[in-house]
């Protein structure tokens, strides 16, 4: 069992940056991949980043590529989300999870996720 629990989110003004992180429990934390996913209101959940077990592979949305930068500190427990030139379109509510098979861009691969942190960027 991993708990998971996001913190770093706020109100920001466009084109500001925020750091997300998401510390998780257990002593096994880096047999998991990690991603984080957004929720804007009245949308589904997108896939953001992700990140593999020992960090050496990332992934992104193409709508955030060259904006967000994902890393882990498996030693904290810890994974982060780096998001820099937010636009008004970013704001959603942000989660994290793990999977204790891979990272992917598909919800169902992750078998534990945060409660979210609401992340909103003004105009």
């Amino acid at each position: 069992q991993v708990q998971l629990v996001e913190s770093g989110g706020g109100l920001v003004q466009a084109g500001g940056s925020l750091r997300l992180s998401c510390a998780a429990s257990g002593r096994t934390f880096g047999n998991y991949g990690l991603g984080w996913f957004r929720q804007a209101p009245g949308k589904e959940r997108d896939f953001v980043a992700g990140i593999s077990r020992k960090g050496g592979s990332t992934g992104y949305a193409d709508s955030v590529k060259g904006r967000f930068t994902i890393s882990r500190d498996n030693a904290k427990n810890t994974v982060y989300l780096q998001m820099n030139s937010l636009k008004p379109e970013d704001t959603a509510v942000y989660y994290c999870a793990a999977s204790a098979r891979y990272y992917s861009d598909y919800d169902r691969t992750y078998d534990f996720w945060g409660q979210g942190t609401q992340v909103t960027v003004s105009s």
